[in-house]
């Protein structure tokens, strides 16, 4: 079997998640994470030695790190972060400033800081962090915030899904129980990060996480395969064969294009916060059937395709409906 390119890096090696930050007192000493939280044994997910376990914890760690950075105000310190990992310590930091925001009912100001500064390249992480946040503290996604991007702000019910789904997989794989927390419009968004969240809860194996899909009833599964197709993609984990094999389960479920399009939207925002990981440059042809540059180009497309101003639930869904489009007509074109 081909081993996936990717090893895992030595900021991981070394472990530097564990480094110490400036001591603080109050609510936000309340507020800081073990690193321990990223033990997937610690969360009975499924265990799978070599790098698909470690590129899974890996990132959760480097989420733990920016939150506990973004918690001491050292946010600056996420670039000892080695690049391919610094999307996801964001990813903590935007959750980070989310949870003081709500909590001191600054209206969103530490993460509008936090998106204007230092996090400038990583919208994608820091709005998905926002989600996590919101999840933290059981808030209802995006209420009482002003200041996030209006379009990308969507992007913090995925997150929502996420967090909910990691701290609750009891009720949310195993019994495919959705959060009474949600309206309609945003159980969709929600599914999206839930799918991220099987791609981590099954340890990046295809197979595992076309059988946990398959549990789901049908209307839920294609957002599930976006949100696997970005996590397989962002994340990693799986080596070229187990790529192909997870293409052809979404194939066989009829949800080959939300599989491109999530990975699409992983190329876009890896693209957006500099150099492309190894792992990403491999996922990418093989789970959107185009080169990175392509797939993001669609993403791009499809956002100026709403024209001026998107910024609801429904430009939301067009966004990711332009893309899939974009990735069919390639398809036909080839």
């Amino acid at each position: 079997m081909e081993q996936d390119r990717t090893e895992p890096t030595a900021f991981l090696a070394q472990d530097r998640t564990e480094s110490t930050f400036s001591p603080v007192r109050g609510l936000r000493k309340l507020l800081l994470k073990e690193q321990s939280e990223a033990d997937l044994a610690r969360r009975r997910f499924r265990l799978r030695q070599g790098h698909s376990r470690a590129a899974v914890e890996g990132a959760e760690r480097s989420y733990l790190f920016g939150y506990n950075a973004a918690l001491s105000d050292e946010a600056d310190r996420i670039d000892e972060v080695a690049p391919e990992q610094r999307s996801f310590a964001y990813e903590g930091a935007g959750a980070a400033c989310t949870v003081l925001d709500l909590l001191t009912m600054t209206r969103g100001r530490r993460l509008h800081e936090l998106l204007a500064g230092p996090a400038q390249l990583h919208p994608y992480a820091v709005h998905l962090g926002a989600g996590r946040g919101y999840a933290l503290l059981r808030v209802r996604p995006m209420w009482g915030v002003r200041r996030a991007h209006p379009l990308f702000r969507w992007l913090a019910v995925d997150g929502f899904g996420f967090q909910r789904s990691l701290t609750r997989a009891d009720r949310m794989v195993g019994e495919r129980a959705m959060p009474d927390l949600l309206t309609r419009s945003h159980c969709a968004i929600f599914d999206q990060g839930l799918g991220r969240l099987l791609w981590y809860h099954e340890c990046a194996s295809p197979d595992d996480v076309a059988a946990r899909i398959a549990a789901y009833p049908a209307g839920r599964r294609a957002d599930l395969w976006s949100g696997v197709g970005f996590a397989a993609t962002h994340t990693g984990g799986a080596n070229a064969d187990e790529l192909w094999w997870l293409t052809d389960h979404a194939g066989a479920d009829g949800f080959r294009a939300h599989l491109a399009q999530g990975s699409a939207f992983a190329a876009s925002a890896r693209l957006q916060a500099g150099a492309l990981p190894d792992h990403v440059a491999q996922a990418v042809p093989i789970l959107a059937g185009a080169e990175p540059d392509e797939a993001a180009g669609w993403t791009e497309g499809a956002l100026i395709a709403l024209g001026h101003d998107p910024h609801t639930h429904e430009d939301f869904q067009s966004w990711r409906a332009h893309t899939r489009r974009a990735w069919t007509r390639r398809r036909t074109r080839h």
